[in-house]
């Protein structure tokens, strides 16, 4: 190995590397100059350092190195990537920046916020747990005047077996340290770790974090005729995976990084050259939100200390953001924390949209929407049987109204479950994409993903657990457009793109999931919309994540998430139709509108004392137009209720009276239960079409959810008026009858119910089954699903009935256990199995000791799908890394199915993930992990789990009372946390909340390491490509 130790100055150095002219150049601590040469890959890989350690080895110690470098000029871009055997963490000026547990795995970070102009430090903490000991690192950094500098570990770093205060600082005194010690150069054959960590692993590593910065066609893609899709950025590893992305005023694009890598100034592409990356000098990341208004980056950062609103800004002048002002915390993180943040239409103001697991800021200063919310559940709800979101009450997500300074919040629109993004129409209004729950699929609370008009004040009846609200509940409004199942993330009208006026007016609306972008086609339908998709842009994999339009008239949009390879991509127009700006604004509808807003206008408690416009807000309770009259009420209740109770009596129309109860019902106390009574009882008298029907229906279970219970007079009375409408022709009607025959506990209710089960007949497609037919991402579970829909309307009855008190025969007990049975034999999501055990649970509850003892024989059946008999890998196997399997499972063809299918159940994939509508539910769903996931993420995630975990299934460590430690999933069932384990084989270990003393998220993720390690080459490749399909067998990989 070379050594320079004998050199004796600077000048000496340099004179013998003017002799070496073959060295491209030098390492920064070897010189302590820059090099502005070129690096080709031969001589990186002579340049890969060395093994080092302190001189006195011993078992179970840890020991500290560090190094100092100079630096001349401004760093554009920097990386570094290392091991130790056993351990390290490294440290550089002072901060934390990375660590590893493991030699095999080199790794690797972005250090461009972390080093500056002048002297820098390497501060290394390494730990050996027995045998051999070495630690290796290397960093790569360029400058931007384009000259590299390369750090690398030698024998000329300083060790010692104690941390002195100041260490980590560039200015500590390290003379009393010890020269490291050299146990060889990476890669020479003699060192262990050679095999694994080697120089082409770090040149992989630096190549891995350079990414590709000129326009490339992306292969494989499906847009509309006339558009052009291009990668201009395949983003550097270093740089993170970004999920915001946003327009600023001089043309550049702005995105985020989802964990901590930071912001990022983009200018695009121009006549196919290179874009420019540049990362913003400023401290913060994680934003899921971007917008440049008033002069300034705002940007929605979720979870953690800095979680919430901030302005950055330029405080020096020199053209480049350079501060962060935290306007308020938000409380919340995950992927269903604080999100989007856009300019109102008139630009004077922001909105800003969370999540469902996000909590409104404090204080709030003004509601649209009484602030009196509930859950509004005539019977009982359940919680997810996996306990995702138990405990969540309503709003929901929410989306607020907020001024410049993030000083005052106004809530604006609720009842979401995780609507990602927002955006405002041509007419100034809002709108929003919605997440599904997918867990739920096959149940009678599914709802799909969907665009909703987010009007003031407007509720959308997201609600935890089965407690989801039916679209027709008259107390909220309904979608402008079911999608089907997804990941919803962002959104953006089409305004200011060069396309034709078609695609100028869309909303594009981007389903990670899936990886498409869709065009929805809006029209005015009275005062709101009706919208119509279609794909524009999809391909294998595009998990996209946020969408803006560039001044030059393009559609950016950026690809990544959960830590997977980011992209950004550009989508213009070159075909011959009119690209030229047009009015995208509607005139049709545009007097309803106008009535809706005025009636708006009244919503908010600064308006609760205006008593001048009830006139026109009781008028307006009867409007034929559901939304209108959705905003007369809203406004009706904005206004104490002594104020307007005294003239319900006016109202003549059934939707007017249907309005007014409501209204009091939500407003009023229980002393108003027999005003509401009495004005719904009217309502009988008129000859009401369907839809008023339900309304009437669900005023009545306001008003005993509101106004209280019935009195047993009250009980029989609307007993009398109910029971002989059910059943009816309506399956939705139905649904509303059975709640409140039970709630009543009408005897009559059990007969009747069961024998309308027997006849529900097969169950119907969902209106987005269509999408199936054409979309061949749809398939796994959701196909299987659709192919033998389960009994939706069946559950629902089922789940009602399991309230019942009276009228039930040990006949009828045993016919309704079986249902539960057969339903138990059709695919549904991660959470429909569980579900039906815990209603046949509920309902064993209301049996005496005697009927369970004679129900036994159905009880006992296991309700959850067994698991199909397979053969053990035969290997021989290996410990699997991601840069062995790679090149063996890229481009994967004439795959077994059947092969693939058997090992993702014998190597216990399939006790924690479904896939195709079999397996466990405690992981994510794998059905659409091969359109959403790159390969060399998706194999990270099988090699290596805890790299990057979903916040929805990740594990957390709880302590307990007694002093005992469990790691595991955590599921909230009632009162009582069930965790899950390590061991998929083994039942979760259920605590009661009491128990417990405290509970902190676990960085270790819930699938074990190692699970393909029995796998040889044939039969990696067959469950990898099992993986990619989704379990379809005319997927390419089969071909």
């Amino acid at each position: 190995m070379r050594r320079y130790g004998s050199v004796r100055s600077v000048a000496a150095l340099v004179a013998l590397f003017a002799v070496c002219s073959w060295l491209p150049k030098v390492s920064a601590q070897d010189t302590g100059k820059v090099s502005s040469k070129t690096v080709n890959s031969d001589s990186r890989r002579s340049e890969a350092g060395e093994w080092i350690w302190f001189e006195k080895k011993a078992d179970n110690q840890t020991v500290y190195l560090r190094t100092t470098f100079d630096l001349i000029g401004k760093v554009q871009s920097a990386s570094v990537s290392a091991s130790a055997d056993n351990q390290f963490t490294l440290f550089v000026n002072g901060e934390r920046v990375m660590s590893g547990k493991a030699w095999e795995q080199l790794e690797t970070a972005d250090l461009t916020s972390h080093l500056k102009e002048g002297k820098n430090v390497f501060a290394v903490q390494a730990a050996n747990q027995g045998g051999i000991a070495a630690f290796t690192l290397r960093a790569d950094v360029t400058r931007r005047d384009g000259t590299e500098t390369r750090v690398v570990t030698s024998g000329k770093w300083k060790a010692s077996p104690a941390a002195t205060k100041g260490w980590k600082t560039a200015g500590f005194d390290d003379s009393q340290w010890s020269q490291a010690v050299s146990l060889g150069t990476v890669g020479e054959k003699s060192l262990p770790w050679s095999g694994r960590i080697n120089a082409q692993a770090f040149v992989n590593a630096a190549d891995a974090g350079k990414g590709d910065f000129l326009p490339q066609p992306v292969a494989g893609a499906q847009t509309m005729d006339g558009f052009k899709l291009e990668r201009l950025v395949y983003v550097p590893r270093q740089m993170g995976s970004w999920v915001s992305l946003t327009t600023a005023d001089n043309g550049t694009l702005i995105a985020s990084d989802q964990g901590k890598a930071g912001l990022y100034r983009i200018t695009p592409s121009v006549d196919g050259g290179e874009s420019k990356v540049q990362k913003l000098p400023v401290k913060l990341s994680s934003a899921q939100g971007l917008l440049w208004a008033f002069d300034s980056l705002y940007a929605v950062v979720n979870g953690g200390e800095q979680s919430g609103l901030h302005r950055i800004t330029d405080t020096d002048g020199d053209g480049e953001l350079d501060t962060a002002e935290h306007l308020k915390f938000i409380r919340g993180g995950g992927e269903h924390g604080p999100h989007a943040v856009i300019l109102s239409p008139d630009k004077q103001s922001l909105f800003v949209c969370c999540g469902n697991h996000t909590e409104l800021p404090d204080p709030i200063s003004d509601s649209k929407i009484p602030r009196n919310w509930a859950e509004d559940h005539l019977l009982p709800r359940r919680w997810d049987a996996n306990g995702h979101a138990a405990g969540k009450l309503a709003p929901g997500g929410w989306i607020c109204q907020v001024d410049r300074d993030g000083k005052d919040w106004t809530v604006y629109s609720m009842g979401y479950r995780n609507e990602y993004d927002i955006a405002f129409n041509a007419d100034g209004e809002l709108f929003s994409y919605d997440a599904d729950m997918e867990w739920d699929l096959g149940s009678p609370w599914y709802r799909p993903t969907r665009v909703v008009h987010a009007t003031s004040g407007s509720e959308f009846g997201w609600r935890s657990g089965t407690g989801k609200w039916p679209t027709y509940y008259e107390d909220s409004l309904p979608p402008s457009v079911d999608i089907g199942p997804g990941s919803p993330v962002g959104i953006v009208f089409g305004y200011g793109a060069k396309f034709p006026a078609k695609y100028q007016r869309a909303l594009f609306i981007l389903d990670w999931t899936y990886s498409t972008i869709y065009a929805v086609h809006l029209s005015p339908e009275g005062s709101t919309y009706r919208g119509k998709k279609e794909d524009f842009v999809s391909a294998q994999p595009l998990q996209v994540t946020d969408a803006t339009i560039g001044t030059d008239g393009a559609l950016y949009f950026t690809a990544g998430g959960r830590g997977t390879q980011s992209s950004l991509y550009r989508v213009t127009y070159t075909g011959d139709e009119p690209s030229d700006a047009i009015d995208a604004s509607d005139e049709a509808g545009k007097a309803d509108r106008q009535l809706r807003r005025q009636l708006e206008s009244w919503h908010g408690e600064n308006q609760a004392s205006n008593r001048e416009p009830l006139d026109q807000i009781m008028a307006q309770l009867g409007n034929q137009d559901r939304f209108i009259r959705y905003a007369a009420r809203v406004a009706l209740e904005t206004r104490p209720v002594d104020s307007w109770r005294n003239r319900l009596s006016e109202l003549d129309s059934a939707w007017a009276i249907i309005s007014g109860v409501i209204a009091i019902s939500h407003q009023g106390s229980n002393s108003d239960r027999e005003l509401a009574l009495t004005m719904l009882a009217s309502v009988g008298n008129k000859n009401l079409d369907p839809a008023e029907e339900l309304g009437a229906l669900r005023a009545l279970q306001l008003i005993f959810t509101r106004l209280g219970e019935p009195t047993n007079a009250e009980r029989r009375a609307v007993i009398a008026a109910l029971s002989p409408l059910y059943p009816s022709d309506s399956d939705a009607i139905n649904a509303e009858l059975v709640q409140l025959l039970v709630y009543l506990d009408d005897p009559t209710v059990v007969d009747k119910t069961l024998s309308l089960m027997d006849n529900l007949g097969d169950e119907p497609a969902p209106d987005w089954g269509y999408l199936v037919e054409r979309h061949k991402g749809y398939g796994g579970t959701v196909g299987k699903l659709l192919e033998n829909m389960p009994p939706a309307r069946g559950i629902h009855f089922a789940f009602m009935l399991r309230n019942q008190k009276s009228g039930w025969t040990l006949q009828s007990r045993r016919k309704y256990l079986q249902f539960f049975i057969d339903a138990s034999d059709f695919p549904g999501g991660n959470s429909y199995g569980k579900f039906l055990s815990q209603f046949r649970d509920d309902a064993l509850l209301l049996c005496s000791p005697t009927e369970r003892v004679q129900l036994e024989d159905l009880a006992s059946v296991s309700l959850m799908q067994a698991a199909p008999k397979v053969e053990p890998p035969k290997g021989p196997g290996r410990k699997w890394t991601r840069q062995e399997a790679l090149p063996l499972v890229t481009n994967l063809r004439k795959r077994d199915l059947a092969k693939g299918r058997d090992l993702f159940h014998a190597t216990s994939c399939a006790k924690c993930h479904r896939l195709g509508g079999e397996g466990g539910a405690i992981g994510p769903d794998l059905s659409t992990a091969g359109r959403k996931y790159p390969l060399p993420d998706l194999l990270d995630a099988v090699i290596e789990p805890s790299k990057a975990i979903s916040d929805q299934y990740g594990s957390e460590k709880i302590l307990t009372t007694d002093g005992d430690t469990l790691v595991g999933r955590v599921v909230r069932i009632d009162d009582k946390l069930h965790v899950y384990t390590i061991d998929a084989d083994a039942e979760p270990k259920v605590i009661d909340e009491d128990d417990v003393e405290q509970i902190a998220p676990s960085k270790l993720s819930q699938m074990p390491t190692g699970l393909i390690d029995t796998l040889n080459e044939e039969e990696l490749k067959d469950l990898i490509a099992y993986l990619l399909s989704g379990g379809n067998r005319k997927d390419k990989v089969y071909k």
